[in-house]
C-alpha cells in the first residue's frame, strides 16, 4: 500500500494529513513531509493520523526525530486520531506519553487569531 501525504499551514501551524501505511519503505517520505512542514515555518505540527492502516517502528522513529526537530525550534509536534492499531503500538511502546495525542481534528484550535498575516 502506498502513503499519501498532504499539508496544509494556517500561521505558524501545519497540518500534515497521512493515509495509508508507513513502513521501511514509505518512511522516507512520511520524514520528507514533516521535515518540510518545518522548514516552511511550521511551529505547530499537527499529524492527522486517521487514515493511517499501520506504522512499524521506522514509522515511529521518523515522528519521534520530527517531534524532536519541532521542539529544537520551540514548536510542538500533535498526533491526531490514530486508528486503535496505530494507537496500541503508541501504548506498549510507551511514545503514548511522549507524544501529545488528540483524538479529533475538530477538537482543535488551529490557529491563534483569525488575522492572516503576509
Amino acid at each position: 500500500m502506498e502513503l499519501k501525504i498532504s499539508s496544509q499551514s494556517q500561521g505558524d501551524c501545519a497540518v500534515v494529513t497521512v493515509r495509508g501505511e508507513i513502513d521501511l519503505y514509505t518512511a522516507p517520505q512520511l520524514q520528507s513531509g514533516l521535515l518540510n512542514a518545518l522548514e516552511d515555518g511550521a511551529r505547530r505540527l499537527v499529524v492527522d493520523m486517521s487514515g493511517v492502516e499501520f506504522c512499524d517502528s521506522t514509522g515511529m522513529s521518523v515522528l519521534l526525530s520530527a517531534l524532536k526537530r519541532a521542539r529544537e525550534h520551540k514548536g510542538t509536534l500533535e498526533l491526531v486520531a490514530p486508528k486503535p492499531a496505530v494507537r496500541k503500538i503508541l501504548e506498549v511502546t510507551g511514545l503514548a506519553s511522549v507524544f501529545t495525542i488528540q483524538d479529533s481534528l475538530d477538537a482543535l484550535p488551529l490557529a491563534a487569531g483569525s488575522g492572516s498575516t503576509a
